[in-house]
């Protein structure tokens, strides 16, 4: 199979349409899959639903998308950074589903796992749990949680080969195991493409079963989300 596209537009051709549940790797700006979510911004696809931890900050990451309408829903855990995602549901325009942040990399892990539901304590008694089922445990309550399937997962990694097998780089790792693992068809943004047979088998990260196409982008622009200094007390 070939995996290697020539751009990011390339590797969404055909397979990001209108309506579609996507999954989007990254923690705050950090290992986001920036070309692709800017692929994706310039295909038009409209009435999305985003599983992410977050939803980028204003003009960048998933903000863009949020800025041209394109998504109608998220299901996120953490969304404080971005002004126009505030707006947007507060004013009634875009629906939320909020996550906590281990139940939603759990939702994320077990659709890749091929097992449907959970059962966790996390939650339970708060609007988390408002409508699913619940059941007993050892004298515990627990709330069931369905797992996530994407129609299309994107991802960010810092190596591949050509036949798909991942590197990731420290804390870029974040969601974006989980998120490649649970796509239907996932797309991975990369650093650096080798050979097959490169890797120590040993150090690959995640096996290129999970992945379907490979796009590189050799410099990322990696923001932060807010840049905190501290000046040195005079003498220091």
């Amino acid at each position: 199979m070939k995996k290697l596209y020539p751009s990011a537009k390339a590797a969404l051709e055909g397979i990001v349409h209108d309506g579609q549940l996507l999954a989007v790797g990254g923690f705050g700006l950090c290992g986001i899959p920036e070309a692709l979510i800017a692929a994706l911004r310039d295909s038009g696809a409209k009435n999305l639903t985003a599983i992410s931890n977050n939803a980028g900050v204003d003009g960048f990451g998933l903000g863009q998308l949020l800025e041209t309408r394109q998504i109608k829903k998220m299901i996120s855990s953490y969304v404080g950074e971005n002004k126009e995602f505030e707006r947007q549901y507060l004013a009634g325009e875009l629906e939320l589903e909020f996550t906590p942040q281990g139940t939603l990399a759990e939702k994320l892990r077990a659709g890749g796992a091929g097992i449907p539901a959970f059962y966790t304590r996390t939650g339970v008694g708060t609007l988390v749990a408002e409508g699913k089922e619940t059941r007993e445990f050892d004298g515990h309550t627990y709330v069931m949680e369905r797992s996530l399937t994407p129609d299309v997962s994107l991802g960010k990694a810092w190596k591949a080969d050509k036949s798909g097998n991942l590197i990731f780089r420290r804390t870029a790792r974040n969601f974006n195991p989980a998120v490649i693992m649970a796509g239907r068809i996932s797309v991975v943004e990369v650093e650096e493409i080798v050979d097959t047979g490169t890797f120590d088998p040993d150090a690959i990260h995640l096996p290129g079963i999970y992945v379907h196409r490979i796009v590189l982008n050799a410099t990322p622009e990696k923001r932060i989300e807010k840049r905190t200094t501290k000046q040195n007390p005079k003498g220091a």
